[in-house]
């Protein structure tokens, strides 16, 4: 059975995944702290993104971009005159909603992209009230989002700046040395992971809605004229697509015909991060593609599409693939008047770019999903099972003596800090070995190694599998060279 949020978020604490922020102080909404085990898991989690998507991909280059960067990236950009949310204030309690997300919450409406004007005249007619009194809500208005900040001593206009509200600006702000240090040539990806932070009139549902978060992007440059040259482009993979509440599976090639996807390159990333998901332990039948509308799409978009997840609270987006044409290099170029054509020697002249995809990824959604998906209320065991993939798992082993007698503890000490070289391993010799596999098992731990009185004679220790429960025997000397082998070659337990 799948947890609520609010369970979700209480087990996280209970394990050390993830608790509110300074929460003696009583915490701050939307800034959320990584536990021990939280920080573990989101590392992997980013590591697993950067290695499948850049490092492996010989399409791909990375950058780390600075947080707070010129003010006149974000004029380039246009954030500094259009990035908002649509609030109202209630004229009982004061209380400030996000008007377009409630009215999707009371009516199943997706009103994105609709105008100030028109999304006041729905608040009216559906007769949308105030979710924490009922009461009648004001005029909807707009809500800047980008946290301000001061550079420098002085304090005036020219030194005001803004922590970004995304890591995308930077990478086309970047291009030109990207280009011109990397040796790459088009097409060609330029990805990023790392901060940004949006001041969200109302996050809510734990890690869905953060106003400090972190984000995996990738912009993906073609030549404009060559946008379905994709040589990793699979139209026979199959995927699944919004169908009312529900979804029906099709192929990638019937989607490409039907102009969901801009083009063989958009259908490719789309299709590779959806598989991303389903590798690393999500449900198929929890994810599906959501496309934009015509009328839905935000002014910098040719089109895009979402992957949904099925959250308790229902079919909401999880990633974002954009089609955004040559509107931001052209952006960027205009304002800096910097020349951001490159050479395309296939066709012997120079093009700017186009972003025939934008990868765009949040990394605690990312953990959330992987989270519900692996939470497993086991009640033969009586206990949590989270099953997460293990190359994702904040410990990949755990080394327990059976007891902490005969000399039994310190020979599992030694087995421990052997492994410790080579994974993230953990040391427990409190309570009974049940309880201690139990633990393991709330963790994610994928394998436990009990060392027990044979392995004092023979050298050999018990292998438990977290999933099955299953036990077999492996020789000390071997053991390092297995576990490797099960975690990272996906090698059978046995």
């Amino acid at each position: 059975m799948t947890p609520s949020i609010d369970e979700l978020a209480a087990f996280c604490k209970k394990k050390g995944f993830v608790f509110k922020t300074a929460e003696i102080f009583g915490g701050l909404q939307g800034f959320y702290d990584y536990g021990p085990m939280g920080v573990e898991l989101k590392n992997n989690v980013k590591k697993a993104f950067w290695n499948d998507f850049v490092t492996k991909n010989e399409f791909v280059v990375g950058i780390d971009g600075a947080i707070i960067t010129n003010p006149q990236v974000w004029v380039a950009s246009e954030h500094a005159e259009k990035f908002s949310d649509i609030m109202a204030k209630c004229s009982s309690c004061g209380f400030n909603v996000r008007v377009d997300t409630l009215i999707e919450d009371v009516t199943g409406k997706n009103v994105e992209g609709e105008s100030l004007k028109e999304i006041g005249k729905i608040v009216k007619k559906e007769k949308i009230v105030c979710p924490k009194c009922k009461g009648i809500l004001e005029e909807p208005n707009e809500f800047k989002l980008m946290f301000e900040t001061n550079i420098g001593p002085e304090k005036n206009e020219k030194s005001t700046g803004y922590l970004r509200p995304e890591t995308a600006q930077l990478i086309f702000a970047a291009f030109k040395n990207v280009y011109q240090t990397s040796r790459v040539k088009l097409p060609f990806g330029i990805a990023q992971v790392g901060k940004a932070f949006r001041n969200e009139i109302s996050p809510r549902n734990f890690l869905f809605r953060l106003r400090e978060f972190e984000q995996f992007e990738i912009e993906f440059f073609t030549n404009p004229e060559k946008l379905n040259d994709c040589p990793m482009y699979d139209g026979k993979a199959k995927v699944n697509i919004a169908d009312k509440n529900s979804f029906k599976t099709v192929t990638v090639d019937s989607l490409l015909k039907k102009k969901v996807f801009a083009s063989k390159w958009h259908a490719y990333w789309v299709t590779a991060f959806f598989n991303w998901f389903v590798k690393y332990g999500v449900k198929e039948k929890n994810l599906r593609l959501q496309p934009h509308s015509k009328d839905q799409l935000a002014h910098y978009a040719n089109a895009c599409v979402d992957i949904e997840y099925k959250f308790p609270f229902g079919w909401k987006e999880l990633h974002g693939d954009a089609d955004r044409g040559q509107f931001d290099l052209g952006q960027h170029q205009k304002v800096s008047k910097e020349s951001l054509e490159v050479f395309d020697e296939s066709v012997s002249k120079k093009v700017l770019p186009f972003v025939a995809a934008e990868p765009s990824q949040g990394i605690e959604r990312a953990l959330l999903v992987l989270l519900f998906d692996a939470y497993f209320d086991d009640k033969k065991r009586g206990n949590v099972v989270l099953k997460l993939n293990p190359l994702i798992s904040p410990l990949k082993v755990a080394v327990l003596p059976l007891v902490k007698k005969d000399g039994l503890a310190e020979y599992a000490k030694e087995i421990f800090q052997n492994l410790q070289k080579r994974f993230n391993a953990f040391y427990d010799a409190g309570g009974s070995i049940g309880r201690r596999y139990a633990r393991q098992d709330e963790l994610g731990t994928p394998y436990c190694i009990t060392v027990d009185y044979d392995s004092m004679k023979d050298k050999t220790v018990t292998v438990r599998d977290r999933d099955s429960t299953k036990q077999i025997r492996i020789n000390v000397d071997e053991l390092n060279t297995k576990i490797w082998e099960m975690i990272y070659l996906g090698k059978k337990f046995e």
